[in-house]
């Protein structure tokens, strides 16, 4: 936890490495001091097929997915920073966007918890 997805267009992998996009999220996510930086996810999914409106040429949208229990204001400035830090690496980009959703505890589920040693329910257990 926290995950990130890339979605965007397949050209603007012209303009930037793959690594260069998963990286500049990366490190603005871990900048903020919200995560443990051995957490933070990042992935990366250019679309090859698309349609964007009259004149765009090119999208990239980040969805950021975090454990509840950070504030608007925390969640807005990790959106903002990681705007902010795409936007430096495609100054002339048709759309760039960021959304931070939250995951429910009570609804999350993963290896570390269903681990029938974990008895206190730590969700990095054994990680």
């Amino acid at each position: 936890m926290p995950h990130f997805i890339i979605d965007c267009s397949q050209d603007i992998l012209l303009q930037r490495t793959p690594d260069e996009l998963m990286d500049a999220v990366y490190e603005a996510a871990d900048a903020t001091g919200l995560f443990a930086p051995n957490d933070i996810k990042v992935r990366l999914q250019p679309y090859q097929y698309y349609r964007l409106g009259t004149g765009k040429k090119d999208f990239l949208h980040v969805f950021g997915y975090i454990m509840q229990g950070r504030t608007t204001d925390q969640k807005a400035g990790l959106s903002k920073q990681i705007s902010i830090r795409l936007s430096e690496l495609l100054p002339d980009i048709s759309f760039l966007s960021v959304n931070i959703s939250d995951f429910e505890a009570a609804t999350y589920s993963n290896k570390a918890l269903i681990n029938p040693e974990n008895t206190d329910n730590d969700r990095h257990f054994g990680l």
